[in-house]
């Protein structure tokens, strides 16, 4: 196999003085642009999900080897669907200006690597997590990586403005596998994290999509506001705001939390409301930034104080 052209110049280079620092340069460009691959920013949002399911499932820690071992299996299913994703987003990535450094947009990595190393990823993930976990937690992530891949990828991103709310099923998967890691099962306090994530998808990525409206028109992505204007993804992000709230509440009486995690629940859940009334209040997309950037820290905490109520309080 050749190299890619910028790789090649400083393998190359190592011939001259200092070219073999010139080569760990370019392979370390090369490394970034895998790891890039993969998505790393929206992997630990993912498995920020996984593991408190698990102490919860548990009912307290439910042991090192496994929560490593589940981990790093949701960590490949993770990267191999990103790095599967952004293969068969190259021809929209290049006309986006938040995608256009992408590593296949830049060139550094040829499509069909990129779609070997996705594929790849994926199968080791499920490979280890049926001889590491589970049956069912293999099962699980493969089925999202196939979600997430045929369906969304290539079916729902390009043809409904529902892309995110379909799609946001295989966001909302890792709970349900950390759950399955520990208990072998999926109950009814796994099916509601699954909603919970999945009515939180919503409001977060129309959120973004307000600020990165023109992106996705150019790309001809039919998402929300591109379709339907700034006015009806408001109203959509208040209505999903208000059905994400309660469920966090019914969990917890179904988990049977305590105290602490009914307190963030209900001052998070209050806060989301509020950060979405103000959004639909104000002219043009002001407040969107603000929206999703709270909904990030909202997730992560809702779950932290998951964990945290069931390892303190139980």
């Amino acid at each position: 196999m050749s190299s890619p052209p910028d790789v090649a110049a400083d393998a190359g280079a190592a011939d001259r003085p200092g070219g073999s620092s010139g080569r760990v340069a370019g392979l370390r460009s090369v490394l970034g642009s895998y790891i890039a691959l993969t998505k790393p920013r929206i992997i630990w949002l993912l498995l920020i999900t996984t593991v408190p399911a698990m102490v919860v499932a548990a009912g307290g820690w439910p042991g090192s080897g496994l929560v490593a071992s589940t981990v790093l299996g949701g960590m490949l299913a993770a990267g191999g669907a990103n790095a599967i994703n952004q293969y068969a987003d190259r021809d929209i990535d290049r006309l986006m200006r938040r995608t256009s450094g992408r590593p296949l947009v830049r060139g550094v990595v040829r499509p069909q690597r990129a779609a070997a190393f996705g594929v790849v990823l994926s199968l080791i993930s499920v490979a280890w997590l049926a001889s590491t976990v589970n049956a069912l937690a293999a099962a699980l992530a493969a089925a999202a990586i196939a979600f997430y891949v045929v369906a969304y990828t290539y079916y729902l991103k390009r043809t409904t403005t529902q892309n995110i709310v379909i799609g946001g099923a295989a966001g909302a998967a890792p709970p349900v596998i950390g759950w399955a890691a520990v208990t072998g099962s999926v109950e009814i306090e796994a099916a509601l994290l699954f909603l919970v994530v999945f009515y939180w998808t919503p409001p977060h990525f129309w959120a973004l999509s307000l600020l990165l409206a023109d992106d996705y028109e150019r790309a001809g992505v039919p998402m929300l506001p591109v379709v339907r204007g700034e006015r009806e993804t408001k109203r959509q992000i208040v209505l999903y705001s208000f059905l994400l709230v309660p469920l966090t509440l019914i969990f917890g009486a179904a988990a049977e939390m305590q105290w602490l995690y009914f307190a963030t629940a209900a001052a998070g859940g209050g806060a989301f409301i509020g950060f979405a009334f103000a959004l639909i209040r104000r002219p043009g997309i002001e407040g969107a930034r603000a929206l999703f950037r709270f909904s990030v820290l909202y997730l992560a905490l809702l779950f932290v104080a998951m964990a945290a109520d069931r390892l303190l309080l139980a």
